[in-house]
């Protein structure tokens, strides 16, 4: 599978696979000057970039888990989802979950992108659901 980037910005870097294993593709911060991220402030900071997601699939925003662990910085909507008709820049909405401001630098990476499959399914309306034996027990009913 081919996927075509635009850089709309000069200093914008393409998506990166760190290790022949990753599933992610890093993401890099596309700003001219350092921005800080207070403690439980949130930020959606530019990339730099527009993809061109094949139809059937969707680019997936995550965490990249050294920041999380070490510095407690997220992806408020993890994951965050780029649907195949999008075009606009990349922003990563990060937040700082951490008790220490968070600098995000230029060419930082500050997130990962995977792409995924997506069905379409049809809904279809019925009167009764098949059962189960959870039934309609909600959080917590499996017993964790």
């Amino acid at each position: 599978m081919n996927i075509r980037y635009q850089k709309l910005h000069p200093a914008a870097l393409a998506p990166q696979r760190m290790s022949s294993g990753a599933a992610g593709y890093d993401l890099f911060a596309c700003v001219e000057e350092e921005l800080c991220i207070a403690p439980g402030e949130r930020m959606a900071v530019p990339t730099g970039i527009a993809v061109s997601i094949p139809a059937s699939y969707e680019a997936q925003i995550r965490p990249r888990s050294g920041l999380a662990l070490k510095l407690g910085l997220g992806v408020l909507n993890s994951p965050g989802t780029i649907d195949s008709d999008y075009r606009g820049e990349i922003r990563v909405i990060l937040i700082n979950l951490g008790k220490e401001a968070i600098a995000i630098t230029k060419q930082m990476r500050i997130a990962q992108m995977v792409i995924s499959r997506v069905e379409s399914p049809v809904f279809q309306s019925c009167e009764n659901l098949d059962e189960t034996e959870r039934a309609d027990g909600g959080f917590g009913s499996s017993g964790h």
